[in-house]
């Protein structure tokens, strides 16, 4: 079986492959200073409960935004499921065309959504990410990734609004029935949510008009589907696209 780690500033999923088909996965709050000790415990009590054993674990491959795990991540991969994990970014090939002014700045995640959107949806792409940060990536119709923005996350939106405002108190992230708020709770989730809506599909509409043709949108992320309801231009939440992105990945280099 093939274990598959996106991590990401927040979280981290991991997700277990057999036959290059997604059997389970997991989701776990990303601890820069977790040991790889710490890790393989946490692992294996979450693979026990479903019925997995980290005997069945044949290879590794980990995308990562957050250096600092790494090395844990590396080593718990050699030291407990005896394989050299492959790191997306470390020689690897994509498969992809990068038409970034230096390549190597483009985050690992970005070009395993990538990756992921041109095997499940073909070339002519937009990929929004709704994590930490929530990234715009653009696929050309030749199948060649042309770059993107990067937006601050919805919830760290939020938390500066609160962090700034004395008194502003946190909200749940749920979109209220109306934009036209009654009160300041529904007026804090009414701004955020349709707010964020609309910073969305401008930025969609304004890289659709750059590219000169017409694209699927595909979205993924923790709040993709959140945004989606209020959204006219994402046509796919795809919440496993990242992970998938991770098989493709290997499945070319094995």
């Amino acid at each position: 079986m093939l274990l598959a780690f996106d991590v990401g500033n927040t979280n981290t999923v991991f997700g277990l492959y057999e036959g290059y088909k997604l059997i389970d996965y997991w989701r776990i709050a990303t601890l820069r200073s977790r040991t790889e000790d710490e890790l393989i415990v946490l692992i294996t009590q979450l693979f026990q409960m479903k019925g997995y054993q980290l005997s069945d674990v044949e290879d590794v491959i980990i995308s990562s935004v957050v250096p600092q795990i790494m090395y844990s991540l590396e080593h718990m991969a050699n030291k407990y499921c005896k394989v050299e994990a492959m790191i997306v970014g470390t020689g690897l090939k994509s498969g992809i065309n990068i038409k970034y002014d230096n390549p190597k700045e483009v985050g690992a995640d970005r070009i395993v959504n990538a990756v992921a959107g041109i095997e499940k949806y073909g070339n002519g792409l937009i990929i929004v990410d709704f994590g930490t940060a929530t990234t715009f990536d653009a696929i050309s119709k030749n199948g060649d990734y042309l770059g993107g923005a990067i937006l601050p996350g919805i919830k760290i939106s939020q938390d500066a609004l609160f962090k700034s405002a004395a008194k502003l108190t946190r909200v749940e992230l749920v979109k209220p029935n109306r934009v036209i708020a009654k009160n300041t709770v529904e007026s804090v989730q009414s701004g955020i949510i349709y707010g964020y809506a609309g910073s969305v599909e401008y930025i969609v509409k304004k890289m659709k008009k750059e590219m000169g043709y017409d694209v699927k949108v595909i979205a993924t992320g923790g709040l993709a589907s959140l945004i989606e309801t209020e959204s006219e231009s994402i046509d796919v939440v795809d919440k496993f696209l990242t992970l998938d992105g991770l098989k493709y990945i290997y499945k070319l280099n094995r």
